[in-house]
């Protein structure tokens, strides 16, 4: 507030009330694990919008959201290294036999608990094993 930074103090209040409304919705005080949940959906919900502001021609709304984007980003872990989540991948797929885009679901599953507590996009994944289970 003192150094008048109108967006970092827009995006911090919106962020407490995030946290505020889902510590109502589960009606407990939320863990660390689920807080980081609720910072991900957050940076989720404004990279979709800039997708959404750019396609309608307005990138003034777009700047904002990616300034959003990061000041959300400094209360995220690191973002997990491409080897470490290709890694994750192959070992969830060994681990679960997958062998065709059916078992994508479990793969998907088993992928992601690997990677639970570190910044990874699930798209990124879903192509990641998407291309390792079409044999691309």
């Amino acid at each position: 507030m003192r150094k008048h930074d109108a967006v970092r103090l827009s995006t911090l209040r919106m962020l407490k009330a995030a946290l505020t409304n889902r510590e109502i919705e589960r009606g407990h005080a939320l863990d660390d694990a689920e807080s980081l949940q609720v910072v991900g959906s957050l940076v989720k919900q404004r990279k979709d919008s800039i997708e959404q502001f750019t396609a309608g021609g307005r990138p003034e709304l777009a700047a904002k959201e990616q300034a959003e984007i990061g000041v959300l980003e400094t209360y995220l872990p690191a973002a997990a290294d491409p080897a470490v989540v290709e890694q994750a991948v192959v070992d969830a797929i060994q681990e679960t036999g997958a062998t065709s885009p059916k078992d994508m679901g479990r793969v998907m599953k088993a992928a992601m608990a690997r990677l639970a507590g570190q910044t990874v996009d699930g798209k990124t994944v879903n192509e990641l094993v998407r291309k390792k289970l079409t044999g691309g």
